[in-house]
Order: structure tokens, then C-alpha cells, then sequence
């Protein structure tokens, strides 16, 4: 780990954000009252400077005394693609071809705990799943961006274990959101990665590990539509602002593909990685137990 990485966290029994460095956890928050949160860090446009500054400052505290919590704590969006990559679309096994717009749901930030906390499975049902993503956090808001500008409005990256209850997703006729809203069924994190430039995203390996073996890995040069295109779209109907968070879509090889089934249960661990920005890492416990 070369590069700071923004974080939001707990320590000393106060949130706080910072870098996350390999000698240790640099406090931002304490050096820069002006904002409460990344997300403000965002709207300010300033988080690449202070992951420039962090540098040259020393630890306020070690790795192992934090807590991660969701790099941006209240987003006003949080939006999710649901299925973007071609293998992924062969799974519905209904014949046809891939569809020229996203399918795109809301969840809720409650739904998401952060790198290193367990994911919560309710008593209400025990299909538990997993889907890893990559993250993008929009820097710069705006309305019907163009394509050809829509790499300019990411601010971070970021990674997802998009967690649903599987059957919850099925109980009605036309929505999957109670099932993909559960308290504490997902992740977001470890951290943000600050956006430089398309080559950061353009082709690179998602991984998602359950227990160490690979269930899920493709790379984004394969998704059904581009970064580019899902910003284009979601800000045709919505104003996107500084610190929202759009979560891109699983490759195949969730639980529910399996024959059967192979669901999340307490004591597994899953794990995505994505290339340049990490590993996001989250248990499994009951609610009992939580």
C-alpha cells in the first residue's frame, strides 16, 4: 500500500476519517474541522489534497485500533446496477440478448456496514448472499452529464459486497428492494481510493472470495455499460451530487447459481478485491448474535 487511502472510522469511541497508511492511521478529521465528513471533503474537491498531505504526516494510530465504517457515512444515493456483465445476464437462461439500459435499484445506507464487520443474517430467512462490486463516487454533481464528461464527475473508488436476501427479493410481483435492504446484510469499503483517469477502471480483475475460493471473478473491460454510460444514464432522470455512491453490478457466481444454492452462514468470510483498490473483507454472524 503506497498510496493513501480516505477512510471513515472509529477510534477512541468517536468517528473519525483519515489515511490509511502502511505505518499506521492518520487522523485527518482532527487537522481539518472546516469538514465533518468525506463526503464534505468531496463536495469541497479536496480529497486528493489531503490524501497528498497525509504523506508527510505521521500516525495518530495504529491499524489495528480502528474500526471501518462506510467511507461516505449519509450519501444522499446510493444506487445499484443490477446486471452488467454478460455472463451474468446468460444466468436468467430467458434468451435474450443483453438489455440497452441498466436495470437500477436504491439501497439504503443502514443496508451496509463497513471492512471488518460481520454481515448480519435476519431470522427471517437464511439465504443470505454475496455479490463483490466496484464503487464509484461521484466528486462533481450534475444533470444529463454527457459521456464523453462522465469520468470527469467520479471523485473515488471503492469496493461492495452488495449482500441480498435472496428470497426477500421475490415477494412481490415488481421490485427487489426489500431484499436487497436488510439492516447490515452488505458492505462498502475498506476505503476510498482517490479517481485519476479512465486506465484506473478501464480493465481491471473483481474477485470475490468465499472462504478463499473464488466464486465470482471478470473484469470491468466486460461490463454490459461502461462507467461512462451508467452516469450518463442515472443523471438523465436524477441530479447526481458530490459524495453519491453507485454501486456497478456482479459477475456470475453468486450462492443462488449453485445447485444447489450455497448460502452465506455465520463464521464464512467473504472477500472482494478489485485491482488498485484492495480487499474488502466482512464475516458472517446471526442477528441473535449481533
Amino acid at each position: 500500500m503506497t498510496t493513501p487511502r480516505l477512510a471513515t472510522f472509529t477510534a477512541g469511541g468517536k468517528r473519525r476519517y483519515g489515511a490509511i497508511m502502511e505505518r499506521g492511521v492518520i487522523d485527518l478529521s482532527a487537522r481539518h474541522n472546516e469538514w465533518s465528513s468525506l463526503r464534505e471533503v468531496i463536495e469541497a474537491g479536496a480529497l486528493r489534497r489531503l490524501a497528498e498531505e497525509a504523506e508527510a504526516l505521521a500516525p495518530d494510530f495504529p491499524l489495528d485500533a480502528i474500526a471501518y465504517d462506510i467511507p461516505i457515512p449519509s450519501p444522499e444515493k446510493i444506487i445499484c446496477v443490477g446486471v452488467n456483465y454478460p455472463d451474468r445476464n446468460e444466468e436468467y437462461k430467458d434468451g435474450q440478448a443483453a438489455p440497452s439500459n441498466p436495470s437500477l435499484f436504491i439501497r439504503f445506507p443502514r443496508s451496509f456496514v463497513g471492512h471488518g464487520t460481520a454481515l448480519v443474517r435476519p431470522p427471517e430467512s437464511p439465504q443470505l448472499d454475496y455479490e463483490g462490486e466496484i464503487v464509484i463516487v461521484i466528486g462533481k454533481g450534475g444533470r444529463r452529464i454527457a459521456e464523453a464528461d462522465a469520468l470527469g464527475h467520479i471523485a473515488a473508488l471503492s469496493l461492495c459486497n452488495e449482500g441480498t436476501i435472496r428470497d426477500w427479493v421475490r415477494h412481490a410481483k415488481f421490485n427487489v428492494t426489500q431484499g436487497k435492504n436488510f439492516d447490515r446484510t452488505g458492505s462498502i469499503g475498506p476505503w476510498l481510493v482517490p479517481f485519476s483517469d479512465e486506465a484506473q477502471i478501464a480493465d481491471i480483475a473483481l474477485t470475490t472470495r468465499v472462504n478463499g475460493e473464488v466464486r465470482q471473478q471478470d473484469r470491468t473491460g466486460r461490463m454490459i455499460f461502461s462507467f461512462r454510460k451508467i452516469i450518463n444514464y442515472i443523471s438523465t432522470f436524477t441530479t447526481l451530487v458530490p459524495g453519491d455512491i453507485i454501486v456497478t453490478g456482479t459477475p456470475t457466481g453468486a450462492g443462488a447459481r449453485f445447485d444447489p444454492p450455497v448460502w452465506l452462514k455465520p463464521g464464512d468470510v467473504i472477500e472482494v478485491e478489485a485491482d488498485g483498490i484492495g480487499v474488502l473483507r466482512n464475516g458472517v454472524i446471526d442477528e441473535a448474535n449481533a
